[in-house]
């Protein structure tokens, strides 16, 4: 018996120990969560959209793992990430800080972000937001950017989501519909639908990452990251894996 008790106990003390190490290796490589409201091909479920990549490249770059979340609800996840529940936000505007106080911004930029008009089969310049007076939009409500450029008088459709918008369009409901350039093409490609970007951009905003100040440390670290995969290409391969490769052939 007494041999019995010996064996257990040594085995209860690998075990112990196998946790030990298994908790201290954990400790050594906290995960940082970076929350986000955008869908495909920014993010996806398997977790190769280019936000995806990029913070993944970003923190093992700084010896850590990194990885994006998406919510359905933008104001949710970034009063989250102002709690520090995630740890910071993946792509957002320039100025965030002033609504979110304890949100500390990444001083390189993550990409730019056009807004763009789509159409079936028109052709156009939108030089100028008064270029679309002539022509029905439809746009996603709750993007201000459209809300708040677009003439009073126009025919105009404030849609619940992509999927209605993209449909009005098939269906030739509206003249045209506005929304962010990646994620219309990933929507058209979904929906096997041939449309037109219009150019140039009626907007482009920088957007960047955040970082919640309890790991300020972090942020001029991520930054220089960011910056070296821009210098040695890898910034670019993720780019055009996830992103470029939505564009029509020539």
């Amino acid at each position: 018996m007494a041999e019995i008790y010996k064996k257990l106990n040594l085995r209860l003390g690998a075990l112990c120990l196998s946790l030990m190490l298994i908790a201290s290796a954990s400790a050594e490589e906290p995960s940082y969560v970076l929350n986000t409201s955008t869908g495909a091909p920014y993010t996806t479920k398997e977790r190769t959209g280019f936000q995806d990549l990029i913070v993944a490249e970003v923190f093992r770059r700084l010896g850590l793992k990194g990885q994006v979340e998406k919510y359905s609800a933008s104001a949710r996840a970034l009063i989250n990430a102002n709690e520090d529940i995630d740890q910071g936000v993946v792509m957002r505007i320039k100025g965030l800080e002033k609504k979110f106080p304890n949100l500390i911004r990444v001083d390189e930029r993550l990409i730019e972000n056009d807004f763009v008009a789509y159409s079936k089969d028109l052709n156009f310049s939108t030089s100028s937001w008064d270029s679309l007076k002539s022509h029905s939009v439809a746009y996603v409500h709750g993007w201000v950017i459209f809300e708040s450029n677009l003439a009073q008088d126009q025919i105009k459709y404030d849609v619940k989501d992509p999927a209605q918008m993209f449909a009005m369009l098939d269906k030739g409901r509206t003249d045209l519909i506005l929304y962010e350039r990646w994620q219309g093409l990933q929507w058209a490609k979904q929906s096997n639908l041939k449309i037109i970007a219009h150019e140039p951009p009626l907007a482009s905003v920088n957007m960047y990452m955040y970082m919640h100040k309890n790991h300020a440390e972090l942020v001029p670290k991520m930054a220089e990251a960011l910056r070296e995969m821009k210098a040695d290409g890898t910034y670019k391969a993720i780019f055009d894996r996830t992103l470029a490769n939505l564009l029509p052939a020539n």
